[in-house]
């Protein structure tokens, strides 16, 4: 059986994306929102999480900007950029067509 984490890393642009689309967040907020969208399922870890930040900033999909939390601590706030939602829009097509091949394979008898 495949191992969850490596098909996580598969979709994670796909889902930091649509996480960021519900609105600007911090990293550890981005994996709790994951996490609470999909019933604790997929759980994505830091060495997964701020490379792939990096790298999807690196595009132009999203931003940062440093501020302070709630709790007084400096944090760095990541926001979805009208590129970052053409992207997700891309991403989101390919992966549905990817999802129903899959499907149309499983389904063979």
């Amino acid at each position: 059986m495949a191992n969850r984490a490596d098909l996580l890393q598969g979709t994670l642009d796909l889902l930091v994306l649509k996480a960021l689309l519900l609105g600007p967040l911090h990293g550890w907020a981005i994996t709790k929102r994951l996490a609470a969208l999909s019933d604790d399922v997929l759980n994505v870890g830091q060495g997964s999480l701020y490379p792939a930040l990096y790298r999807l900033e690196d595009q132009g999909w999203i931003s940062s900007e440093w501020g302070i939390s709630a709790e007084g601590r400096r944090t760095k706030t990541y926001t979805l950029t009208a590129l970052g939602r053409k992207q997700l829009a891309s991403e989101r097509s390919a992966w549905r067509l990817f999802a129903a091949a899959v499907e149309q394979v499983l389904h063979a008898s």
